[in-house]
């Protein structure tokens, strides 16, 4: 018996890649029903066939709902009798987010927003909101908009609690093989014998796969208070030994460097060094609690912390770093990489 036995989870963004795995996971669970609600009908159809294919026993747990987070109506219609909630819905491409800011806002602030409000007017449960380590110190379009996100859980998590709902964060760093994503990119480069193209080789980026990324929102349903935010400890490699990991793996089809692209960052940081001073080390996972000052300025400015951050950061640069060879055991742990392999290989 789990904490989501005869229970019903909608997932926002579920035909994504977290969106997919999640539904994987959880599908021959002992969970009652599980709701994907996306904007995308193709996506929805596609899933729906794979489903009938490969799950039958399970199958029927299923539902799909058509609509699009930007709209409140679209969710109260989606959300009554959920249990739990998680948010992956999001635009999450940097440099579409850098031409158009308005678009990530609308999707990424508001449509959490939208969320959280429909969640709490239906009573559910829980609600995790999936975001990114780019939400850390951000510095681009779709980060600040991730970060915004992240504000409106927390600033909804008191009122929420006392409503019954539990808001709570996820921050991932990059996660192996999801859409959109390089390594597909660097993949696809390689079968058709072109240059893996390279940002910036000294560059460092966290490595996690999607299970990782699973297990994380698993922990955070099960152990999240109001307003808290969670982290897995994660390894970092460069993007120059990525690349070479996958040319080993694929084939050397040689490397060009062509400079940073719209709103990148050198490395990422995943706990700041302001989320640092109040972070709880649960062995695999940092949980970051929520700031629980007010609106009482006249006693901040009286009674106010003495030391407002901790002497580092948690970032892709200070994190364990990967060589090529430990990058390629962790390219191994992907389905991706596995299946793209087994695809090449049977081509010989």
């Amino acid at each position: 018996m789990s904490v989501f036995e005869d229970k019903t989870l909608l997932i926002t963004g579920g035909t994504g890649s977290f969106g997919h795995t999640v539904l994987k996971h959880f599908l021959t669970s002992d969970i009652k029903e599980i709701r994907i609600f996306s904007r995308d009908e193709k996506k929805q159809d596609d899933m729906r066939h794979e489903l009938q294919a490969n799950y039958p026993d399970y199958f029927n747990k299923v539902k799909f709902y058509i609509g699009d987070v930007r709209d409140k109506d679209n969710l109260m219609d989606a959300m009554p009798g959920v249990d739990y909630v998680f948010h992956a819905a999001a635009l999450k491409e940097v440099p579409s987010c850098e031409f158009f800011p308005m678009e990530a806002v609308k999707t990424n602030v508001i449509g959490t927003d939208n969320v959280v409000h429909a969640a709490i007017s239906n009573h559910v449960k829980s609600v995790v909101l999936l975001s990114t380590d780019k939400a850390a110190y951000p510095i681009n379009a779709m980060g600040i908009s991730k970060a915004m996100a992240e504000r409106v859980i927390y600033s909804n998590a008191r009122v929420a609690a006392d409503n019954g709902t539990t808001l709570c964060c996820t921050r991932y760093g990059n996660v192996m093989c999801s859409r959109g994503s390089v390594i597909p990119l660097f993949i696809e480069q390689i079968k058709n014998g072109h240059e893996i193209t390279v940002t910036d080789p000294e560059m460092t980026r966290f490595m996690m796969n999607l299970d990782e990324a699973v297990a994380l929102v698993m922990y955070a349903f099960q152990n999240a208070r109001p307003g808290d935010l969670f982290v897995q400890k994660a390894d970092a490699s460069t993007i120059g030994d990525l690349a070479k990991a996958v040319q080993q793996l694929f084939g050397d089809t040689g490397v060009r460097t062509i400079g940073t692209r719209h709103g990148e960052k050198l490395y990422e940081t995943l706990v700041t060094r302001e989320e640092m001073l109040r972070s709880e080390d649960m062995g695999q996972y940092y949980r970051i609690s929520a700031d629980g000052r007010d609106l009482n300025y006249d006693k901040f400015y009286v009674e106010g912390q003495v030391k407002t951050m901790a002497d580092e950061a948690y970032t892709s640069h200070n994190t364990k770093r990967l060589d090529v060879q430990g990058t390629i055991d962790k390219l191994m742990t992907t389905d991706y990489v596995r299946e793209a392999l087994e695809e090449l290989k049977n081509k010989k």
